[in-house]
Parts: structure tokens; sequence; C-alpha cells
């Protein structure tokens, strides 16, 4: 009797823990990332009032089976369902994430790694990826700043939010690319001015700038000037490029010829002095400074003296000065306008009669008086020849590359107060695009810069607007001048008997001698095929159902273990009965 009086107390408490551990679950049936527990039971241990006896086979008798009472139950084991995998709860915070597959999180106090699979994350104070709930750090691999990819080597405090990646650094263009069509009856090409093409770019500093190409027809079928009018910044300010020699591919002529009048009803030349017809002056070369430097004073009146003499001959300034005429001789030399009118100051007389064979009286021919008339063979300018097969309309070649890049060599520009350093680069734009069909006389050239797997493109000082982690872990920023950057990826862990774990509380687990150890390196979490997905939060693995039916069972396991108890109890009483 004494032994079913204990039999039932074992009971009684081995289904008190089941019941522990049953409400235990249910108490966290939302608790982010909880995994249920479940006991096992096993027979206590047993008394033998007889041993086993094997068969006597003199006698004939039978064996006889061993007599054992058991003496009640214990807790066999308490397991976790660490394998199984929550639902998902979408919480449309970027930074909760749950893991698909059997890995762990890894974070840290700053002592110790723990592991957990609460995803629910967030950005402290200071940048860091943490735990909402302790504020533990969350432990990645780094980026390796010469090559820009993640290094795995020995896991780190994610730093997301660092200074230097909340901005993404300016850069400048060094590719681009033309395409569409040229249309040789398009009015524009065809013009004095020529048709302008406008290609957008950016400095070493991210500040934008806008030049602008002109293309004219060279008077040859199929071919075609290229040359760079203006640069202009991002307020439309332009920037001086007049001094540069070599900007575009070098100097280039193309016979090009063109009548040349003077506007003898506006003004009048005398000597070195371009006069209004009132006889007011207007330009004195004799006052000009030729070889002043760019950005002084005298360099600004040389530019308005040109423009101002260019606007009497009906000219653009730039065009005026390079157009040229042959001298006649074998080969022929151009002799620049420009030339023509430094010759001026000098007090030579050019002759401009026997340059160009057609008996124009030169600018001063001592009469005081004199118009300024004449054809010119072509002109000269700062950039390339483009070309194209007549026969099959398609490009052929520019500045005699068939391969189509021609350099706009903008690192010659220094800016005012830069010690001869450039904040431009060279940019190889690539014309090979481009075609010469006919499209109703409209051409539909573009510029872009970058090329057509969109490198070079260069690109202003970027914002930080956004954070992203994909699948893997990795971390992405994405800023506002469209660029993205890696800056981490989160490890995981894995263990060979993840059960072996032991909680530590707040859903952290710690490794021990049957979990397996953590190497201090961590594992991609796709590499055992799982993931990560964010915006979402692994829930509790709690079936509510399950545990209900199991404290069923619990209940009337420790209300017929109670009844033993109670029948015990009774026997005793009728023993001490015997005796009244």
């Amino acid at each position: 009797m004494m032994r079913s009086l204990y039999s039932g107390v074992a009971g009684l408490k081995t289904h008190q823990t089941k019941m522990d551990v049953i409400g235990n679950n249910i108490a966290n049936v939302n608790t982010t990332a909880f995994k249920s527990s479940s006991v096992t039971f096993a027979d206590l241990m047993s008394q033998t009032t007889q041993a086993a006896s094997g068969a006597n086979a003199t006698t004939g008798v039978g064996g006889v089976n061993a007599r054992q009472i058991g003496l009640g139950v214990k807790s066999g084991a308490i397991n976790v369902n660490i394998t199984g995998q929550g639902s998902a709860q979408s919480t449309g915070n970027p930074f909760d994430i749950m893991i698909t597959g059997s890995n762990f999180f890894v974070v840290s106090d700053g002592l110790s790694d723990y592991f957990t699979r609460d995803g629910s994350f967030y950005v402290d104070g200071v940048g860091n990826l943490c735990m909402t709930s302790t504020g533990y750090n969350v432990r990645g691999w780094g980026v390796d700043p010469a090559t820009m990819e993640i290094k795995k080597d020995s896991v780190q405090s994610l730093r997301i939010m660092s200074a230097e990646n909340l901005t993404y650094p300016p850069e400048a263009t060094t590719l681009g690319t033309v395409s569409g069509i040229l249309d040789k009856n398009d009015t524009d090409i065809n013009s004095e001015d020529g048709k302008f093409l406008n290609f957008n770019l950016y400095d070493a500093l991210g500040y934008d700038y806008t030049a602008r190409f002109r293309l004219k027809s060279t008077g040859n079928d199929g071919e075609y000037s290229v040359e760079l009018a203006k640069l202009l910044d991002a307020t439309g300010t332009e920037v001086d490029i007049s001094g540069l020699d070599d900007l575009f591919g070098g100097d280039t002529s193309v016979e090009d010829p063109a009548e040349v009048v003077f506007n003898s009803n506006s003004y009048l030349w005398n000597g070195t002095e371009l006069r209004d017809i009132n006889g007011n002056v207007l330009v004195d070369l004799s006052t000009i400074d030729f070889d002043a430097a760019e950005g002084t004073a005298e360099y600004d009146a040389l530019m308005d003296a040109y423009e101002t003499i260019a606007d009497a001959y009906g000219f653009k300034a730039d065009e005026f000065r390079n157009l040229y005429i042959n001298d006649g001789a074998t080969p022929p030399n151009k002799q620049k306008v420009e030339d023509l009118i430094k010759a001026i100051k000098s007090g030579a007389t050019p002759n401009l009669a026997d340059l160009d064979g057609n008996g124009i009286a030169g600018m001063d021919d001592g009469s005081g008086n004199t118009t300024f008339n004449f054809t010119a063979d072509g002109r000269m300018f700062e950039g390339a020849v483009l070309k194209f097969d007549t026969d099959t309309g398609l490009f052929s070649s520019i500045a005699g590359n068939p391969k189509g890049e021609a350099k706009l060599l903008l690192s010659k520009i220094i800016p005012a107060g830069a010690t001869g350093t450039s904040n431009f680069e060279d940019i190889s734009l690539n014309w090979s695009g481009i075609s010469m069909f006919n499209n109703n006389g409209t051409s539909t050239l573009t510029a872009t810069y970058g090329d057509e797997d969109g490198l070079g493109t260069g690109r202003r000082l970027g914002d930080m607007i956004g954070v992203s982690i994909q699948r893997d872990g990795r971390i992405y920023a994405s800023y506002d001048n469209g660029m993205t950057k890696l800056l981490g990826q989160i490890a995981t862990a894995s263990f060979a008997n993840a059960s072996g774990l032991e909680k530590h509380g707040d859903n952290l687990y710690q490794a021990t001698m049957n979990s397996g150890s953590f190497d201090g390196i961590g594992v991609d979490v796709t590499a055992s095929g799982g993931y990560m997905s964010t915006g979402v939060l692994e829930m509790s693995n709690v079936d509510l159902s399950a545990e209900f039916t199991e404290m069923i069972t619990t209940q009337r396991g420790f209300q017929a273990n109670s009844r033993i108890i109670t029948v015990s109890d009774t026997l005793l009483e009728e023993l001490t009965n015997l005796k009244r």
C-alpha cells in the first residue's frame, strides 16, 4: 500500500511538471519566435520481488519471468520544438526580419554571443542594428573597402548608419553615348549656326553641367563637323573654354566656302579702328592685348572686340575668328581671320586680294575707309569630323575612329583658384549608334551620360533615402542620386543539434556541449536553403488545439493519480481499523 501511495505522489508531481510546461507554452502563444516544449514520461524504477529463471532441461520445468512492481513515474525529457517554423506576421517595419529555415540570428551584449529567432530589430542612436527588446547588437560581416564585397571573417556588430554611409560620394562623368538619326535635309544642320546637341555631365564634386555641341554640314556629302560650342553650369552660366586648345579631338579644318560680307551700312574700318556709321570708335585694335590671360580685364576686352568685329560681318565670334583663306601655296597654308586681325594691330596690311584671288581690297589699303568682303575657303574648329557611309547611311567614323569613340578633354579645364587640378574627367563619347537615314528633315540625335551598360555616368552627392535587406541578409542603402551601396550582411548560426541549445530568457539561446559550438564566423542563411524576409516577424509555433488536448489528458492523469492516493489512504484507514 505504501508503494502505491508513493507512485501516486510521483504521478502527481510528474503531471504537475507537464502542466507547467503546457502553461508556459500557452502563456507564450503570442511571443515572437517562441518555440513550444513538450514532456515525455518515463517509469521511475521497479522493485524486483523475484528474478527471472530459465528453463530446466533435466526436470522439464519451464522458465519463470521476473516479478517487478513499478514505483512510479518521472519526467523522461522536456523537448523543444525548435525546428518548427512559426507563422509569419506582417509588421511593415523594414528592420523586422524572419528567418525561414533552421538558422539563428547572432547577437551580442558586448561580452558573449547569443542566438535568437526573434528578428525584431531597430537602429540605435549610433547607427548599430540592435534587438528591440534587449538592445543587443546584431552580428554580421562587414564590407571590404578595397573590393566593396562582403568579407566573411569574424562576425562584428553591424553599424549601418555610420557617417560615411549616410551619403554617397559624387563622381565625374567619364562615358557618354550619342544615338538617333542625323537627317542630311535638316535645316539646322545646314544652317550657319548648325544644330545643337546637349550632353549632361557631372564633375568630380557632383556639380552638373551641360556640354552643348554644334553639328554642321561641311558641304561634303555624309560629312559633318562636331565641336564643343559651350559648357554651361547648372545656373546656365557659361564656363570659359575659349582659351583651351585640343578640347575636343584637336584642331580640325573643313573646306566649307562661305561669303564674308562687311556690313558697310552700319560699320566702317579706319586703320586699326572699327567704327559705326557715325564715326564712333567701337574697337581700337591698337589697344587690344591679344596675349591676355584668361580671367583678366584685358582678356574680357579681347573677347568683346572679337564679338563686335564678328557682328560687323554677320557671324558669331568663334565662327568668324576660325574662318580661313588658303594662300595659294602647294600645299596651301590656312590663314585664319583671327591671325589677320592680329596683323592689323602690328601695322601690316593684309592683302586679301592676294590670298583669295578675287581681287577684293584689303581691310585697310591706306585710303582710310575700306570694306572687307571676301570668300572664306573653310573654317577651323576644335572638334572632330563625323562621317557616314553614304551608301548605307550608317556611321563610318569620328575623328578618324571607326569604332565611334571621340574624347572630350575636359580635364584641361582648371577651375578658378585651383592649383592645377581639374574637377572634370575626360569623357569618351561613343557616336557609333547614330545613322543618316531619311527622317523627313528631322534629326533625332540625343546624348546621354554613361555607356549602354550604365557605366561612367557620373553622379551628384547622394543622401540616403532607404535601407533594404535582401533574402541572404545583405543590407543595401539607396540614395537619392540613384546609387545603392552594400553596407554589410547579417550572419546566422547553424547547429548540429539545435534542440540542445539552452534558453537564456528574452528569446535568447546559448550554445551547450550537446548543441554544437559557434565558430565565431557564422554562415550565410541561404547556404542551407533558408532565407530572410523583411517586414514580417516569426510568431510562436505553439498549437493551442494540441495544448488544450494535452491539458485535458494531463488533468485526467493528475486526477487518476490523486485517486491512487485517496484509495491507498482508504486502505490504510481500513488497516488501522482492524484494531478497535
